[in-house]
């Protein structure tokens, strides 16, 4: 019974970290324009810079509380992050200037962390040929909160901008007393190891990815790729409410309806598909129709087509796994760890930098004054990265198919 109380627990701690950040995503111009009295493409670069703090912290500071639970234990570490998560919701909810909404995503950065921590009960607690199942938790957990997130902060946020952070910060006490109560020590005295600043350096995986230059060229598309990625969460409010005058309820709806697209290719699509195509065609699609959604996005007329664009932009999710596993194919078993390990810090770097060249471009483009009136230029450009990362992946990975 304590094993599922665990299990419960952390599932419940990722579901509402990712609510938490799909949250945000419907209200954050309001929210933005009420404390700064600054016009929405203002708002966006704001925006775009309030997204570089919270995933720079979180690029800083995952492997180093992920040493500190080495250290000191999973409990202290989870329920400090859920106290750290909690502080940040009330502090948007009450900010009265910008200074404050920036220190409220620094904190949340800082609590971010919570995901290694998690994977870490979960490794200490189920028996190795039961984690592949229980891991699968932690997708399904992600993919829940990326629907429910913005659906509440799309209902919520017509009830005023700063509600849905109230509602948000009651989730996350609430989940800190159930941990208080219930979340037993799962990393034992004997187990545990001195901190070591060396492994809670976030740059060494990084720099550990030149050793393989089969896979530098791979490396540079997934980077290109994740670049074009984050146009989508960093602009898609900002460029509704400007070219479609969206509600929060409307932009809300749109991000659940990504949400479950995504899931549906992720857990049916993929599983099916590329066991039968191969990794390396299975990738040709995704950035094929991924493409073609970002200059849909770009190019849309109507907000109804924003919508037929998603489902072709859902394929997508074909490319990282496949590329992933291509890469995979190319280096030695024990290299695997580390490859993988660079690859998510590459993931981490991205939403650092894209979000302010994404925003950046939507404010060049739609404020007063503007060289030319195009809302939709964050898509043109996710486009322009998207085509780079095919034309890189067709010259660096191997013409045949790769079979998962």
């Amino acid at each position: 019974m304590t094993h599922k109380y665990t299990i419960g627990f952390v599932f419940v701690t990722l579901l509402i970290d990712s609510i938490g950040f799909g949250i945000i995503l419907p209200v954050m111009p309001q929210l933005i324009m009420s404390v700064t009295g600054e016009s929405l493409s203002e708002a966006a670069r704001f925006g775009g810079w309030l997204m570089m703090v919270y995933a720079l912290m979180q690029f800083f500071f995952s492997p180093v509380m992920g040493n500190i639970s080495d250290r000191f234990g999973r409990r202290p570490v989870l329920l400090l992050t859920l106290l750290l998560l909690g502080i940040d919701y009330l502090i948007m909810a009450w900010a009265p200037t910008l200074a404050w909404l920036f220190l409220g995503r620094l904190i949340a950065g800082i609590a971010a962390s919570t995901y290694s921590t998690c994977y870490a009960v979960i490794a200490d607690t189920t028996p190795a040929e039961k984690r592949t199942q229980t891991f699968g938790l932690v997708g399904a957990a992600f993919g829940t909160g990326f629907i429910l997130g913005p659906l509440i902060g799309g209902l919520l946020g017509e009830y005023g901008a700063r509600l849905p952070f109230v509602a948000a910060a009651v989730l996350a006490f609430s989940n800190l007393c159930f941990g208080f109560f219930v979340m037993p020590e799962t990393l034992p005295q004997s187990e545990r190891r001195a901190f070591n600043w060396r492994r809670a350096n976030p740059t060494g995986t990084l720099m550990a990815l030149r050793r393989y230059p089969l896979v530098i060229g791979l490396i540079c598309v997934y980077f290109l790729f994740m670049m074009g990625h984050h146009a989508l969460p960093s602009t898609w409010t900002y460029f509704t409410l400007e070219k479609f005058a969206w509600s929060e309820r409307q932009v809300g709806y749109s991000f659940a309806f990504v949400g479950v697209l995504m899931i549906f290719t992720q857990a049916f699509l993929l599983r099916r598909v590329v066991p039968h195509i191969g990794q390396y065609k299975a990738a040709l699609i995704g950035f094929s129709f991924c493409l073609l959604s970002f200059i849909g996005y770009a190019l849309a007329s109507s907000g109804w087509m924003l919508y037929l664009f998603m489902i072709p932009g859902a394929l997508q999710g074909f490319v990282m796994p496949s590329v992933n596993g291509i890469m995979s194919g190319q280096i030695p078993a024990n290299a695997q760890g580390e490859l993988q390990g660079g690859v998510a810090s590459m993931s981490s770097l991205t939403s650092i930098l894209s979000p302010p060249l994404m925003t950046g471009a939507f404010y060049l483009f739609s404020r007063e004054g503007a060289p030319a009136y195009f809302p939709g230029a964050p898509f043109a450009l996710a486009a322009l990265l998207t085509a780079l990362a095919l034309v890189l992946f067709l010259r660096s990975a191997e013409s045949k198919p790769v079979q998962a």
